[in-house]
This record gives structure tokens, C-alpha cells and sequence, in this order.
């Protein structure tokens, strides 16, 4: 399951990516078709120079192939796929070159093959990031991230862990090296990390300007008491409503006294244990969201709920975000708009 969602090409984007595959193809089959115009003047045998022409720009045109339908099924081109692009059109120039009868015929014999090759190559680039514009995978730069990950890994296992010291130091510079590579032309992975610190950057500009823009507490005007009233209007009232002390009345204050008051139980509230993410997921019949893993709409809502009311007074949305990401979930920025959306609209609704 993907993070993000499957877009459809608009009509214009459609129209454009075709006349620019257009052009790659034309120029390759005429690439072809001057290299068995070449073979042909030196050999005068037009089955010599359809041999040529297919183990060039032929087997080209089916690696070629070969590598646009795996694109497009959203797999990873193997490493012989893509060396072939390169290898045959070198060896079809360098065959080019070696038959030509002069020297200038050799430059032009040598050059015309690779057409094919930069027709092959377009073609394979263009369909790759039509895939990644399409569904958000980049099957290629997943395997590349996949294998510097496990030679990451056991370079720092064996660091740890070798018993040689040679060798720990050894993996131990090998896995820094390998970290500088860890995500390199992951789109997605360089996606995800700007929205993470756009949130951030939003919150500590919030923080900022209200702290800029709080209204500042008035002091009172010289002059002005706060206080209730002085002690000697207090006094004076005193003097003026209290009656007169008698002896009956010191009696009767000393017996009270004399009686030990009774203790008092404190009542204590009950306490509402909190509603846990796995509650929340079972009401709304889906499956309990965990960190690290791509998450469904239904899903996010049920994370954002639980977070917003992980405290007292509810969480806003960039406070949310926030627990959100820092407690591993994976989410991108417009579905969890979207999901906080969805969230404030129903507890309207229940309004």
C-alpha cells in the first residue's frame, strides 16, 4: 500500500509525454537505418548489414523494450539490462569504426549507433517518472536504497561485533560511507523530510509570532488599589456589626472546643481510564494503526482522534501533527489535512 495515492495524466500531460517519445523513437530507427546504409556501402550485402543492425540497434531496441514494460509494472531494471543499453551500441560503434574505409568514415560510422542508445535511455527515463508521477514508487531507487541498507547493516554488525580489530575499524569507515548514500534519489524519502520540517518550521513561526503579537498585561495606574478594603475600614466595620463578648458565650465556645472534631474521608473521583488507539480502531472496524507502516484514510482519522484527545484540552492541529510524527507514524501532509478535515467535520456533525 502506497502513501500516496494513485494519479491518473491529465489530457495535456498525456499529449505532451507522447510527442516527446515520438521524437526518441524516430531518431533511434533512423540511427538504425544510417548504420545499414554504412555496412551496406562497405559490404554491398544487405543480409551482412541487417546482421549488424540487429545485433546493435536491434537487441538495443528489445533491452529498450524490456526495461520501459518492467518500468511500467513498477519493478527495479536489472544491472544487465541496463549495462546492454551501453555495451551493444559500443560494440556497433566500435564494429562502425573498424570497417569504415577512411578515417573521417570512421568517426561518422562510429557515431551513428548511438542514437539508438540515447533513444533507449529517453524512453526508459521518461516511462520511470511517469510510474513515480503515477503511483509515488520509484522501484529503482527502492532496490538502490534496499541494497545500501543491508551492506549498511552488516558493515555495522560486523564493526560492533568482529572479533578482529582490523576488521571493526575496517566496517567501521565503510559504514559511514555507505550513510552518505542512504536515500540518494529517493523522491519520496526527500518528499516526506520537507514536510516534516515545513511542520515544524510552521509551529516554531507560530510560536514566534505569538509571542510577538501577545497582548502585554496592564499594570494598575499609580494610585489604584486592587486590595479589598484597608484595615481600618475593616476594623471598623468590625467594631460596628460585632456584638459585645459575654461570659454565657466564652462558656459555650470552651465546651465546643473541648469536642474533638471527627475525621473526614476525602471522596475521590472516579477516574476514567483513557480510550488506547486499539479501542478507537475497533470501533471504527479497521486495523490498529502502527508507526512506521503506510496508513489508510480511515486509518489516519482513527490516529488523529486518539491524539487529539491524548490530553486536556484537546490537541490543535499543529500540536497533533507533531505527536503525530514524532510518534513514527507515516502519513503525507495532504492526507493528513485531509483526515484532520474529515475529524473536525464529524465532531461538528456530533455538535
Amino acid at each position: 500500500m502506497n502513501d500516496i495515492r494513485e494519479r491518473s495524466l491529465s489530457w495535456g500531460q498525456a499529449l505532451v509525454l507522447s510527442a516527446a517519445a515520438v521524437p526518441m523513437v524516430a531518431f533511434g530507427g533512423l540511427g538504425a537505418w544510417g548504420t545499414y546504409s554504412n555496412i551496406t556501402s562497405v559490404f554491398h550485402r544487405s543480409a551482412t548489414a541487417l546482421g549488424v543492425v540487429a545485433a546493435g540497434e536491434g537487441a538495443t531496441l528489445v533491452l529498450a523494450l524490456t526495461l520501459v514494460g518492467l518500468t511500467m509494472l513498477g519493478q527495479s531494471s536489472p544491472a544487465a539490462v541496463r549495462v546492454g543499453l551501453w555495451t551493444l551500441p559500443a560494440v556497433a560503434s566500435l564494429t562502425g569504426a573498424a570497417v569504415a574505409p577512411t578515417g573521417t568514415e570512421s568517426v561518422v560510422f562510429a557515431f551513428t549507433p548511438m542514437a539508438m542508445c540515447v533513444a533507449a535511455e529517453g524512453m526508459g527515463l521518461l516511462a520511470r517518472r511517469i510510474v513515480v508521477y503515477r503511483t509515488g514508487v520509484d522501484a529503482d531507487a527502492q532496490r538502490r536504497n534496499a541494497a545500501v541498507m543491508q551492506r549498511l547493516a552488516y558493515h555495522r554488525a560486523r564493526a560492533a561485533n568482529h572479533p578482529e580489530e582490523g576488521a571493526r575499524k575496517d566496517s567501521e569507515l565503510k559504514s559511514w560511507k555507505l550513510a552518505k548514500k542512504v536515500g540518494t534519489g529517493d523522491a519520496l524519502l526527500g518528499a516526506h523530510l520537507v514536510g516534516v520540517q515545513r511542520e515544524r518550521m510552521t509551529a516554531g513561526a507560530d510560536s514566534a509570532l505569538a509571542g510577538m503579537f501577545a497582548l502585554p498585561v496592564t499594570a494598575p495606574a499609580p494610585g489604584v488599589t486592587l486590595a479589598p478594603e484597608s484595615p481600618a475600614v475593616e476594623g471598623a466595620n468590625e467594631e460596628s456589626v460585632t456584638p459585645p463578648v459575654t461570659e454565657e458565650d466564652t462558656q459555650v465556645t470552651a465546651e465546643v472546643e473541648t469536642v474533638p472534631p471527627e475525621p473526614v474521608t476525602p471522596v475521590t473521583a472516579p477516574v476514567t481510564p483513557p480510550v488506547t488507539l486499539e479501542e478507537i480502531a475497533a470501533v471504527a472496524g479497521v486495523p490498529t494503526p502502527q508507526a512506521g507502516e503506510p496508513l489508510t484514510d480511515a486509518q489516519l482519522v482513527v490516529v488523529l482522534r486518539h491524539l487529539r484527545y491524548s490530553d486536556d484540552p484537546p490537541l490543535s492541529y499543529r500540536q497533533a501533527v507533531t505527536a503525530f510524527r514524532e510518534g513514527g507514524f507515516v502519513g503525507g501532509e495532504q492526507r493528513v489535512r485531509k483526515a484532520w478535515g474529515s475529524l473536525m467535520s464529524h465532531e461538528e456533525s456530533e455538535a
